[in-house]
């Protein structure tokens, strides 16, 4: 079972992102502020749910939430800045957003730069052992996964339906076959760089 908090007398807010490693698409970040004593057996690291899982958990977590925001940083402004300063800007955006102000942040991963004064705490693998970063996880996946989804619409050659903008063989052969789409991370999608597609 995930743990509920790690400051018992803190307003906790947990905070994860979903598509770092994409070619194609924003990277979602989340901060999510959950209920002291919540608990669900079912909640966990997005990655380790099946989609319909995800979508349930995505109702039942902005139901239960104090407080919620998923913020989107595009792919030029990706591009612009590098992939990890564009996942903070958009934890940090998240954050602002939040209808509350945390006291405390447990953040996802092992880098992140400070928002304002608040203190915070880096915690590899942390959206499988705190709830508020679990939940996060959840909304930023499922909300960055509904996102892929309707804008393969517009440029179905690439099959964002099923790999959300992810480096599959199906996505690679698509772009050497059709070029970048407006929506591709161009520092990401040279192909003189193998590194590129190894996540």
């Amino acid at each position: 079972m995930l743990r509920s908090f790690l400051y018992n007398n803190l307003i906790e807010a947990g905070c994860d992102e979903a598509g770092r490693g994409c070619l194609a698409g924003p990277v979602v970040a989340a901060a999510v502020i959950m209920p002291k004593n919540y608990k669900h057996p079912v909640l966990n690291d997005s990655k380790k749910l099946s989609a319909k899982q995800r979508e349930e958990l995505r109702d039942e977590i902005i139901s239960s939430a104090i407080a919620w925001k998923v913020a989107f940083v595009g792919n030029e402004e990706i591009d612009e800045m590098n992939i990890l300063r564009a996942s903070v800007k958009a934890m940090h955006m998240a954050i602002e957003g939040l209808s509350k102000e945390p006291q405390f942040l447990l953040i996802d991963g092992n880098r992140f730069f400070p928002y304002k004064d608040i203190k915070y705490k880096t915690i590899i693998k942390g959206d499988g052992l705190f709830f508020p970063i679990a939940a996060a996880s959840v909304l930023a996946k499922t909300f960055r996964d509904e996102f892929m989804e309707k804008i393969h619409d517009e440029y179905p050659d690439y099959g964002w339906k099923r790999n959300k903008g992810y480096g599959t063989k199906f996505h690679r052969d698509a772009l050497l076959k059709h070029g970048l789409s407006p929506y591709h991370r161009k520092s990401f999608t040279l192909f003189n760089t193998q590194l590129a597609f190894d996540f």
